[in-house]
Order: C-alpha cells, then structure tokens, then sequence
C-alpha cells in the first residue's frame, strides 16, 4: 500500500509569505512614521522657541532671561516679580533659566515648570526648563560650546541648545529639515552641551571636521546627541 504524505501546497506557502510580507512591511512603516513624528515635533519645537525670543526681542527690545525691565514689564505670575537681566544682549549664568521663565509669562511658550520665579543660581534642569522630544533638557545661553568648521568650539554667541539623548539619525532629519544638514556649519550644529552627566560626544555623533551626522558603524547612530541653534 503506498503512503500519502501530506503537506503545505504552493499556494499555502505562497499566501503565508505575503502575510508575513505585509507584517513586516506594515512595522517597518509603523516605525518610519515614528520616526518622521519625532523629527517634525523636533524640528517645530526647534523653530517655535527661536520665533519666541525674536518676538520677545521685537517686543521689548531686550533678549528673555536678559531684560533689564521683566521687574517691571512682565506678570508677575505666582506674585514674585521676574528677575531682572543686565541687559547686556547676552544670556548667561541666571539668566539662562531666567529665560524660560520670562518667554512663559510674556506668554510667548507654554511650559508649565518654566512660570515659577526660579530661585538665585539655579541651574537648568527639568523643574525650570523645556524638555525636548526625548526628554532632555533644553538651554539658551551665550556660549561656543559648539562644533565650527572642524572646531569644538565656535565663536561666542546666543544660542538654543537642544538638550542631550537625541538619537543622531534624527538629528541629521532635522538638521536637513530646517538647515543645511552639516553638524559644523550653518545654523544648527552638534553641541556636547548637556545639563547632567553623559553628555553627548563628537566621536559618536558628529566628528569634527565631517560634514555629516555620524549614522553609519557599529554604534551609530549613537542615541545620545545633541545640538545648538544659533540666533
């Protein structure tokens, strides 16, 4: 008597492959229009806080964190009047938290950590300042700590810093999004900034003197970077 062995038919094979076909398909989609989110809601984030202080600027002739008259200009929020700048057109030391804090009364941004007076010396961190898509801590300051045309440090000036544990491959998208797309040039460029330890390194996201985000190697692309905008 012969034997009948039974089995998956071309057919069935065939129809299997396609289901799996269209699962993978339907992830790796799932996973670019994730990407794309975090790169828009980044790049947005990066555009609507540089048109803040251009509007604050516009409106009261100073820089936030730096004006000399939020004493007397701004609400005073939870009673406290804002802390004054010194004027000077450069935003450092207090004033780099006293920024958030001036922009958010002016109503210029929502941030909700940022209305409270912040106390002398404070430093920025995540009760003070915007946190990014990835959430990092976020920082205006007058400052070079940035790369320049193969530099670590560039020249001196205002800046938004996009704050650390933003992965390099979406940093490039934005970067190509609302700049030129070289982490040494151009308006947006890798900054190791950061406002706790592990800051992010040249090495692993933007090495001085390439012309692109690091996004190819055995580490890359490296989930720690950051970057400075400058105004």
């Amino acid at each position: 008597m012969k034997q009948r062995h039974s089995g998956f038919t071309l057919v069935e094979i065939a129809i299997v492959l396609v289901i799996i076909g269209l699962l993978l398909g339907g992830i790796l989609k799932g996973q670019e229009l994730i990407t794309n989110a975090k790169v828009r809601n980044l790049a947005d984030q990066q555009n609507a806080i540089k048109a803040a202080v251009y509007a604050f600027q516009d409106r009261f002739r100073a820089l936030p964190g730096d004006y000399s008259q939020a004493s007397v200009n701004l609400p005073t929020g939870t009673g406290t009047p804002p802390i004054n700048g010194d004027g000077n057109a450069q935003i450092t030391g207090d004033e780099r938290v006293n920024a958030w804090n001036h922009l958010t009364l002016s109503g210029l941004i929502s941030c909700s950590q940022c209305s409270a007076i912040p106390a002398a010396g404070s430093v920025p961190n995540q009760n003070n300042s915007p946190l990014n898509a990835f959430n990092g801590v976020m920082e205006i300051e007058y400052d070079g700590n940035y790369n320049n045309n193969g530099a670590a440090i560039g020249p001196v000036r205002n800046n938004l810093k996009s704050g650390k544990q933003i992965p390099a491959n979406i940093l490039a998208e934005v970067d190509r999004k609302i700049d030129d797309g070289n982490p040494q040039g151009g308006e947006l460029r890798f900054s190791p900034w950061a406002d706790s330890a592990i800051a992010p390194t040249a090495a692993a996201c933007a090495p001085l003197g390439a012309t692109t985000w690091l996004l190819a190697g055995a580490s890359a692309p490296d989930p720690n970077c950051g970057a400075a905008n400058l105004f």
